[in-house]
């Protein structure tokens, strides 16, 4: 089911299918993002030691190749938006790309340099993963992204562009070191800054991912993001739908100084024991907007933490593969694609060049 990758010199092919600059895709796809991040991304939240989380972050490793699993067998192309500090193989090598600059956020909490790590994976499975990197990019049509180097949050207060660039710079160069070309970034807890556009661009990325459509998907610092009502509406959301559609047209893709802005369209949810009655309100909600992408030639982007996998494991992974089973009709009935970021990017950076004017740039 592999499909080949995206070209697009004038134009191009993408898995046999027509590309013309400014010209809407005969296409819808399928996108989906994962955010790599293990304790890097909760650590401001929990003990050293991943306290009562602890189960979810070391049950991500196993988690992680059976998703793999699934996604060679229904042909998935994904991106794995992976913290930088987790391609170091030791203590040494994870001070020695620290960034040269740092933020000075208010919360002293969210900055994680100082926090006691061991020496390696072996000892710290936790904080260091290149292992399960290198696992990733083996499979077929995994991409590596970035979720930064150091789960930066770009609008907690004292973020600012010097330590963002230096941050980028570190993700870039331990990427680089295992000949990891990053493309496709995804802001630490959904905060999109678009004032930071052009930096991304200069770091060499061609996409990152954006929030949804509504207030409920408004970024935010932390006290928006953790808001009791905020969060309890998007739960309702995920099974009832209160935000509407979040399929994206291809042309309704924004572009930021050359940087494609691909909207997230759902949060793939971990399984809950006592929602377990109204799980199939989810899956309806999930496979319906696939479904609708595919009929009207939109995008759907589907993302979520691999550590959300790490508990219930089974259930999680059994509506996954209900996920992919709805999708794999959608391809056979309508001629959907699964694309990673970098793919989909491609593809809204040739409309826009054609609505332009002008070429497609393709890497």
């Amino acid at each position: 089911m592999d499909e080949p990758s995206l070209h697009c010199p004038g134009g191009g092919q993408l898995g046999g299918m027509s590309l013309v600059n400014g010209a809407a895709p005969d296409f819808g796809a399928l996108v989906i993002s994962l955010d790599f991040e293990l304790i890097w991304g909760v650590r401001d939240r929990l003990p050293p030691d991943g306290g009562w989380y602890r189960p979810n972050l070391t049950g991500a490793r196993a988690a992680i190749a059976r998703i793999l699993d699934l996604f060679e067998e229904f042909g998935i192309a994904a991106t794995w938006a992976t913290v930088g500090c987790l391609f170091a193989h030791s203590r040494t090598e994870l001070n020695q790309f620290r960034p040269a600059t740092l933020p000075h956020y208010r919360d002293p909490r969210l900055l994680g340099y100082d926090d006691p790590v061991g020496d390696g994976e072996a000892d710290d499975p936790l904080h260091y993963a290149p292992s399960l990197i290198e696992t990733i990019r083996r499979r077929p049509r995994q991409e590596i992204g970035s979720h930064t180097f150091g789960h930066y949050y770009c609008l907690e207060p004292g973020h600012d562009r010097a330590s963002f660039r230096a941050d980028l710079a570190s993700a870039v160069a331990t990427a680089q070191r295992y000949g990891i070309h990053l493309q496709a970034l995804v802001f630490p807890r959904n905060q999109f800054n678009p004032a930071y556009a052009q930096d991304i661009v200069d770091a060499g990325f061609r996409v990152c991912r954006i929030n949804a459509a509504g207030w409920l998907y408004r970024e935010g610092a932390g006290d928006r993001y953790f808001r009791p009502d905020v969060r309890a509406a998007r739960l309702l959301d995920a099974y009832l739908g209160l935000a509407g559609s979040q399929v994206i047209a291809w042309d309704a893709i924004p572009f930021v100084n050359g940087l494609c802005c691909l909207p997230e369209s759902r949060f793939l949810r971990p399984f809950a024991p006592r929602l377990r009655a109204i799980e199939p309100l989810r899956l309806e909600r999930i496979t319906g907007e696939i479904q609708k992408a595919a009929r009207d030639r939109g995008v759907f982007h589907l993302w979520w933490h691999p550590h959300n996998f790490g508990r219930y494991t089974e259930e999680n992974l059994a509506l996954l593969r209900r996920i992919l089973q709805a999708f794999q009709r959608c391809r056979e009935t309508w001629g959907m694609r699964s694309l990673t970021m970098s793919d989909a990017a491609a593809v809204a950076a040739s409309i826009q060049a054609g609505l332009q004017g002008g070429a497609a740039r393709c890497a």
